[in-house]
């Protein structure tokens, strides 16, 4: 699977300018499920036309075709040397998409959460079916999923996005070189979230309730 990155904690300077913001048209493309099929396979065999994509998934060859087309307009893909016959052999033009809404409009963001959705519940069926098999592979192969709830100042949030996204780059390979790839690996997917719990204002507080007025005593 590619990477998929959102803005990070860090505040963007002079050497680290933001990039612009993406195109919402660019993000609508990717607010469907075959497509991020599509780039995963791509991820996998590094090249492929839309008859073996059909093969694989198990949709039709037109399907397939369209949905290339699209990936293939807005970028994401891109027709491979080596083409033999009439049917085009697709690659990634990039293992990274930005789906997130910075700099972006109402319009924008609304693409930007519809492709983020879609991403997620392609992202969730994956991990769901490889948990599914999990007790199929030998010990050191076996699934890792965890989860924990606590409660973090915005310092510490920030600082804790900053450690996982540490993790991921320090095993950060070229996905798409064969000859990077560790002898006696298995491609693995990584994906960390965190996301912070929405202010209610009828969440109890941490402070002491202040003692209720006693009533004021009455005249006989």
């Amino acid at each position: 699977m590619a990477d998929d990155q959102w803005p990070g904690p860090e505040t963007p300077g002079p050497e680290n300018a933001p990039d612009p913001a993406p195109d919402p048209k660019k993000l609508r493309a990717l607010a469907h499920p075959l497509r991020w099929q599509l780039i995963d396979l791509l991820v996998s065999e590094g090249t492929a036309t839309a008859t073996r994509c059909a093969e694989v998934l198990g949709e039709s060859v037109a399907s397939c075709s369209y949905h290339l087309g699209i990936l293939a307009k807005y970028g994401y893909i891109e027709e491979a040397p080596g083409r033999v016959g009439r049917e085009k052999p697709w690659r990634l033009a990039s293992v990274e998409q930005d789906l997130g809404s910075r700099g972006l409009d109402a319009e924008g963001e609304l693409a930007s959460e519809a492709a983020t959705e879609a991403f997620l519940d392609h992202e969730f069926a994956r991990t769901k079916q490889r948990l599914r098999h999990g007790s199929l592979e030998p010990e050191q192969w076996q699934p890792s999923l965890r989860g924990e709830t606590t409660y973090l100042t915005g310092e510490e949030y920030a600082a804790v996005s900053r450690e996982l996204h540490d993790v991921l780059n320090r095993y950060r390979r070229d996905i798409l070189d064969p000859s990077r790839r560790p002898e006696g690996s298995r491609q693995v997917r990584l994906f960390i979230a965190a996301s912070a719990a929405p202010l209610s204002p009828e969440a109890p507080s941490r402070e002491a309730p202040s003692p209720a007025p006693r009533p004021a005593p009455m005249d006989d």
